[in-house]
């Protein structure tokens, strides 16, 4: 994996708000590569490998969170993001403003 496009996503998860989540897409597309949501959450899966990174905050279009990652609800919900009666964060109220 090409550690300049490591390194973009990164420093873009890493400008996301307390209190605030971003998505794949909005990542993929910040950083000039919008068809590469997938590639974006491979990177993230991975995250840990390159420093600390706010990776709790970024979740799928719906706001579902990551599969597999207990504690990132936990972690959103300390924060002050609420979640849905379905599970999902409410997106319209806690997606980041960007400026996409």
């Amino acid at each position: 994996m090409d550690e300049d496009i490591v390194y973009e996503v990164l420093s873009v998860v890493d400008e996301i708000p307390e209190g605030k989540v971003a998505t794949y897409g909005q990542i993929a597309k910040l950083i000039g590569r919008e068809k590469n949501s997938r590639l974006v959450g491979k990177i993230l899966s991975r995250a840990e490998y390159y420093g600390d990174y706010p990776c709790h905050r970024v979740v799928n279009h719906d706001g579902r969170t990551a599969p597999g990652f207990r504690e990132q609800r936990w972690l959103l919900e300390r924060e002050g993001v609420k979640f849905k009666e379905n599970g999902c964060v409410d997106m319209k109220h806690y997606q980041w403003d960007s400026d996409i």
